[in-house]
């Protein structure tokens, strides 16, 4: 389901919001989890939409850069 939201400045955003995502990615979590993994699969998810974001923006280096950055260490 996709929800849609008015900011202050009018503007309309479709996105599920981040409470929502997060609170699907916990139930999927085995009764049993502590709240350290459960704070490490958010903290998880979070790095991959963001990485997801900037590769929809274009915002990546290819493979060969960043091979070439690494080896520079």
């Amino acid at each position: 389901m996709v929800t849609l939201y008015f900011h202050e400045r009018n503007e309309v955003t479709a996105m599920h919001t981040a409470k929502q995502e997060a609170l699907k990615a916990i139930q999927r979590l085995p009764d049993n989890v502590d709240t350290e993994e459960m704070i490490y699969r958010l903290y998880v998810l979070e790095n991959i939409r963001r990485g997801q974001q900037d590769a929809a923006e274009g915002k990546t280096e290819s493979a060969e850069k960043v091979l070439k950055d690494i080896q520079s260490w």
